[in-house]
């Protein structure tokens, strides 16, 4: 049985993990009888979001570690402890979290660095030829995560798609319902919530995309 690793920066949009774009990961890797692990890195949030008023939580921190166990109802383990030799591929869904806590691309951009834990597990997954998908805003990390030259996607966000092209990424315009596949380097991509006016829409793509990494695995 195929194992695939999920990583999560949170639980919700704005400062976490997308929560429809995980959940939807996680149901579609059970239709194909997939095992998943998830994991996150033990570190401090960049900040809380109010996701009521969509304002900064004062004074209140939280750990993104912690808060992706309420996603993964407890089943996560530290991103430290990840192993790649477990696996046979890598999904990362979207939202700010990807921007905020697995890396700082959203206060950095193309200048932005990346969680350690986070680089030595994907290179890892990604040097040994297995798959690796990344969903909404995650692809944003593609070149500095994984290599230059790789083909991804976040839709159509011109300056999203400009910070990519400049880390030197190639990316490609695409519509909410399909991905980007890059064959050669095993990397699949999908806009989601980049795009996605409904968790439907953002499930066209996400299925798509947990289809093609389990056939790339």
């Amino acid at each position: 049985m195929k194992k695939i690793a999920v990583i999560l920066s949170g639980s919700g949009v704005f400062d976490g993990s997308e929560i429809y774009e995980s959940v939807l990961t996680f149901l579609r890797l059970e239709h194909h009888g997939v095992q998943y692990q998830c994991f996150a890195p033990n570190v401090e949030q960049l900040h809380v979001i109010n996701h009521l008023t969509g304002e900064i939580a004062e004074g209140e921190t939280r750990n993104v570690l912690v808060e992706a166990a309420r996603l993964a109802r407890g089943e996560v383990k530290d991103l430290a402890d990840a192993d790649a030799s477990d696996f046979d591929a890598l999904i990362i869904p979207g939202g700010f979290g990807a921007a905020k806590n697995l890396s700082d691309f959203a206060v950095n951009g193309p200048e932005c660095s990346l969680n350690e834990d986070l680089v030595r597990f994907a290179r890892a997954i990604h040097e040994a030829g297995k798959p690796v998908g990344l969903i909404c805003i995650a692809p944003a990390m593609t070149p500095k995560l994984l290599g230059t030259g790789i083909q991804c996607t976040v839709g159509s966000d011109e300056g999203v798609a400009g910070a990519i092209e400049a880390m030197g990424g190639k990316h490609q315009l695409c519509s909410v319902e399909e991905i980007v596949i890059d064959r050669e380097q095993k990397v699949v991509t999908t806009p989601a919530y980049m795009l996605a006016g409904s968790i439907s829409e953002a499930a066209s793509g996400i299925n798509k995309l947990v289809d093609e990494v389990i056939s790339l695995a």
